[in-house]
């Protein structure tokens, strides 16, 4: 099995998949399922989904087969393959698939489980969206993402992205004291934001998970040269906390537009909401945390961290639309994510599959042992 494993993943990794261009890593999952067990199909946007198994539960692997653009030589030295993806997050899907396939061939296994490998997650999350509207349903889901194989994650942010855009009067930029300079104000609206104090967290060096944070991602404007810039646009990465919503911070931020239009009455201001998700946590309580944890002792002699992380997944779009135990787990450092030294242990993939089984093998023994309780009542 491990020679396998490390076979399909590095086949997988030699495919470049940014997000919108992913089929032919689809083709080749969708191929290498089918010689594996799988019933497998390809959606309308692209989407890979393959079932193994049958009865209850019902438990979801969702990964994403897209990367960020930026293609990366594939190698492989002193046990770690370095490719774009490995980490984020073919490594962990590939876990998936190979923890399906191997569980769902062990004497007595009871259950369904259905792999959708998904597309523009790094993007727009069209895939996981997708899923949503065709009506998708399981008892358990587990997102394929690099928590490290000694951890759980349990929590994402909500994010809003959002665009302002700043109208001024213009003249020649050799009398710029007598227009008001549209990149000049969207900066100095940019640090209103930034230092607003509308909530008590806003600071995250205490507590960057509890924080409201903004990030300025992107600035445009001018136009030529000589000529006081009279339009400005720059987008907003706003990160959400679980104990708010997106409207509600937003709600916040138009107060501070608000004022700050009413203090520069020569400036407008309009600022456009592009996309939003809601932060998402799960109860750490839930069955699914604890048979994760569970197994992660029992593989690694060792018990599992529970991580609240800054970002924001698909999983809390998933979470949120189908109100279901949902997780995220999967082998890999976060931290390498997009960067040039992008790699996997391979020791840390194997292991993951080997978590991946065990919890799969112990939601079906929970789920039917519950059931079986339940006629007997």
């Amino acid at each position: 099995m491990s020679e396998q494993a490390v076979r399909f993943l590095t086949n997988l990794l030699g495919i470049y998949s940014p997000s919108g261009k992913e089929a032919d890593a689809a083709n080749y999952i969708a191929v290498e399922m089918k010689k594996l067990g799988f019933e497998v199909g390809i959606d309308a946007i692209g989407n890979v989904i393959g079932v193994v198994g049958e009865g209850e539960p019902v438990i979801l692997l969702c990964g994403h087969m897209d990367t960020v653009a930026g293609l990366l030589s594939l190698r492989i030295e002193e046990g770690k393959i370095y490719a774009r993806g490995a980490v984020d997050a073919k490594g962990p899907l590939a876990a998936m698939i190979m923890a399906a396939v191997a569980a769902a061939k062990e004497p007595g296994f009871k259950g369904k489980i259905l792999v959708a490998a998904v597309v523009e997650e790094e993007a727009t999350s069209r895939g996981v969206k997708h899923l949503i509207t065709q009506g998708i349903t399981a008892d358990y889901a587990i997102f394929g993402e690099p928590s490290g194989v000694e951890n759980v994650t349990i929590g994402y942010k909500g994010q809003i992205q959002l665009k302002v855009v700043l109208k001024t009067e213009t003249g020649h930029a050799s009398t710029p004291w007598l227009y008001d300079n549209s990149l000049e104000k969207a900066y100095e609206l940019w640090e209103q934001i930034k230092n607003a104090s509308s909530y008590p967290s806003l600071d995250p060096s205490a507590s960057p998970y509890n924080a409201v944070t903004a990030c300025l991602v992107k600035v445009v404007g001018g136009r030529a040269t000589s000529v006081v810039p009279f339009e400005a646009e720059m987008n907003l990465d706003v990160r959400v906390p679980i104990q708010f919503s997106t409207s509600q911070v937003f709600e916040q931020l138009q107060k501070i537009i608000t004022k700050y239009q009413a203090a520069n009455l020569k400036v407008s201001v309009k600022a456009t909401v592009l996309d939003t998700v809601e932060p998402f946590e799960v109860n750490k309580a839930s069955p699914l945390v604890h048979v994760l944890s569970s197994s992660v002792r029992k593989v690694l002699n060792k018990p599992a961290t529970l991580l609240h992380k800054t970002g924001t997944g698909d999983m809390n779009i998933l979470g949120k639309a189908m109100n279901l135990p949902i997780v995220t787990y999967g082998p890999g450092d976060s931290h390498l994510d997009h960067t040039l030294d992008e790699h996997i242990e391979i020791k840390e993939y194997l292991e993951a599959i080997a978590v991946y089984k065990e919890t799969l093998l112990r939601l079906g023994e929970l789920h039917n042992s519950k059931s079986d309780a339940q006629k007997a009542t």
